[in-house]
């Protein structure tokens, strides 16, 4: 099933540390609701069977989101809308705005959560947000945004003592967080696949990456066009058959970075998207493997 990750709005109304979306040079942009709505079924056309709301705060824009959620849910799409839980601030409130999010056809809520977003946001709104959904019978999970440090201890263990559905989401060190010390890490081999889910950014603009896929600054290699001039359905073609970016799919990174030359001791040193970027905001290895491409096919065991 297609999916894509749309970015109606980078704008939040709070300003987290780690923020992936937080470009210093990223302006402030939202989509008209009718380009939305037009995109939206260019996306049905294209056979997209899931959407998912992302970039800054989608709520800042709730009456639009009720809009862009009611259409998924009459074209048949499944949609996720992911929120800081800054609306959650009490319970008639919370439980309105879930019954609202229901009854307009919302597939399921993603509540983020980390050190840095609870800085801003009570911790308390997480799970006053988790308790309507269950009442309303909205699905929802906590993405637990980490370090994998200790400092992060207090907040797993407010989770766990709600008992709340929550999985771990490993930081990833752009936008923001780009200036963030890295500690060493140093891992068995993992694979890293990446499933590279498409994201429509708010200036219509189309990445191959939902994750970092804007920041490559050197290559741009997974910026696929935008939709002033090119169809999200051609665009969505493009990313799928793409060579490099079926290898990503299929092998793997860790197994494109052993191709390029990498020692496995190295590549066990780097989390993924630091991988990623190693290996294809460098526009001479990028040429190489693309011209190579056919052989990094074939390197499989």
């Amino acid at each position: 099933m297609r999916k894509i990750a749309f970015g109606y709005s980078n704008r939040c109304n709070i300003s987290c540390g780690h923020c992936v979306a937080a470009d210093p040079g990223l302006q402030r942009e939202k989509m008209d609701l009718d380009v939305a709505r037009s995109i939206i079924r260019q996306a049905k056309s294209a056979e997209v069977g899931g959407i998912s709301f992302t970039a800054g705060e989608p709520f800042i824009y709730f009456d639009d989101m009720l809009a862009l959620i009611g259409l998924c849910s009459a074209l048949g799409i499944y949609s996720r809308v992911v929120t800081n839980c800054s609306w959650a601030d009490n319970d008639d409130k919370t439980l309105e705005y879930v019954e609202l999010l229901r009854r307009c056809g919302l597939g399921q809520l993603r509540l983020s959560c980390s050190r840095w977003h609870q800085q801003q946001v009570d911790i308390e709104n997480v799970a006053r947000a988790a308790g309507a959904c269950r009442r309303a019978g909205v699905a929802c999970y906590v993405s637990f945004v980490t370090d994998f440090t200790r400092a992060d201890d207090h907040i797993e263990e407010y989770l766990m003592a709600k008992k709340l559905v929550y999985f771990p989401e490993p930081l990833i060190y752009s936008g923001r967080a780009a200036a963030f010390e890295k500690r060493a890490l140093f891992t068995d081999y993992q694979h890293n696949r990446c499933s590279m889910n498409a994201y429509v950014a708010p200036d219509l603009a189309v990445y191959a990456c939902c994750d970092g896929g804007t920041d490559f600054k050197a290559t741009n290699v997974f910026r696929l066009g935008s939709l002033h001039t090119d169809g999200l359905g051609e665009m969505l073609e493009k990313s799928e058959s793409n060579p490099l970016f079926c290898c990503i799919r299929t092998q793997g990174i860790s197994v494109i970075a052993s191709y390029a030359g990498f020692r496995a001791r190295e590549i066990v040193g780097y989390r993924k998207c630091d991988l990623c970027r190693e290996l294809f905001d460098d526009r001479l290895r990028l040429r190489l493997l693309y011209s190579k491409v056919r052989e990094l096919q074939n390197w499989t065991r």
